[in-house]
């Protein structure tokens, strides 16, 4: 058996995911999932013409079945955002046909294919939830025929099969519902030996699911308390009253805030909202200098540079701000009532327009950018 050309259905998807704008994916991890959809060959009728003909037959029809239900089951890990490894077991199915010759017989012949295969992945976010990707790899498969005659039809080889490791390829969308789960629609071609001497494509058009492991939704920014309100007394009736005393002198005003920034850097590793030891070693430094101070609030906030979206920055920079109070509440002992974080999505950049050229996240973009990737930590009313 021989399968046709790419379906249409390969070219639409494949210019979806050109034509989207740039976004962000999903975080690295490992993940797990499973697919079920149509799977389509195009049977080689002419090579079963020319094969009957050629033991002295011709043929009067043929009938193909070459349409079946296939399914996977895969699990990758996802490197950064736009890279991930999968690998999985496949089964494409079965596929037939039935030949009526003359003389007088029939000719039945069947596949059932299933094997496994690892594939690179390359992902293209769209929005937060929504992405593209590609796939390229192998697949090792295993490929059993059964033929049977009867009539003026002898078959001297009833069930061939064949091992045998080929490429494959495909494209695809996916949406995540949550952190952890998602969906995903695709197209695949997998180039197969049918174990007569022939090779051929079999395409699967699937839908699944997919579960990702250890995601967790980032935890609600605290609100700093709203001051309580109280009426205003009711203004007392004038009365004659001595000259006032001169007023007090002027209290000093209280002194200024205090400002520290850390570059997330050195704090974080690029993409990533998980401290460094070096960043911790910082964070324990300035909170050994509040030790015995007075302060009212402390407000901890993450900044990105302008590369991504900004539902992507907001996301990542709120995640720093996170976790750099949380190591605050455990390391330092200092309350959390006492400690607001919040993330910006790039829009406060240090660097100045025109001071870094390009959109596209080369290496000298990001070195250049470095300044706007920051942590700053405020402490209001020090005293």
């Amino acid at each position: 058996m021989k399968s046709g050309s790419a379906s249409a259905t390969l070219g639409l998807v494949a210019l979806v995911a050109i034509a989207g704008p740039y976004a962000v994916a999903d975080d690295s991890g490992w993940y797990v999932g499973a697919n079920v959809g149509q799977s389509r060959a195009k049977i080689a009728d002419d090579r079963i013409t020319s094969g009957l003909l050629a033991g002295g037959l011709s043929t009067r029809s043929i009938s193909d079945d070459d349409r079946d239900t296939g399914y996977k089951l895969f699990g990758g890990y996802q490197f950064n955002r736009f890279f991930a490894v999968e690998g999985g077991y496949f089964d494409l199915g079965k596929f037939g046909f039935t030949a009526n010759t003359v003389p007088a017989g029939t000719l039945n012949g069947n596949i059932k294919l299933k094997g496994v295969n690892l594939d690179l992945v390359g992902l293209l976010p769209i929005t937060e939830k929504f992405s593209a990707f590609a796939r390229g790899g192998v697949n090792y498969a295993q490929a059993k025929d059964s033929f049977s005659g009867t009539g003026a039809v002898l078959v001297t080889n009833p069930n061939p099969s064949k091992k045998d490791t080929n490429y494959k390829f495909g494209l695809g969308l996916q949406y995540a519902f949550t952190e952890s789960l998602a969906m995903r629609a695709e197209a695949e071609r997998y180039r197969i030996n049918d174990a007569v001497g022939n090779k051929g494509d079999i395409d699967l058009y699937s839908v699944g699911l997919i579960y990702r492991f250890g995601a967790k939704a980032p935890a609600p920014v605290p609100q700093a308390p709203e001051p309580e309100r109280v009426a205003a007394a009711p203004a007392p009736e004038p009365v004659a009253v001595a000259p006032a005393p001169p007023p007090p002198p002027t209290p000093a005003p209280p002194p200024p805030r205090r400002r520290v920034t850390f570059s997330a850097d050195s704090v974080f590793d690029f993409d990533k909202a998980t401290l460094k030891p070096a960043g911790k070693q910082q964070i324990d430094t300035f909170a050994a200098e509040l030790r015995g101070t007075d302060y009212d609030f402390i407000t901890v906030t993450g900044h990105t540079d302008r590369i991504g979206s900004p539902a992507y920055n907001q996301k990542l920079s709120t995640r720093r701000a996170e976790v750099v109070k949380a190591y605050l509440e455990d390391s330092a002992g200092i309350p959390g009532s006492k400690i607001r974080a919040r993330g910006a999505d790039g829009s406060d950049p240090v660097t100045k327009p025109g001071d870094c050229k390009g959109n596209k996240p080369t290496k000298a973009l990001i070195a250049c950018l470095q300044p706007d990737r920051r942590v700053e930590v405020e402490v209001t009313a020090t005293k």
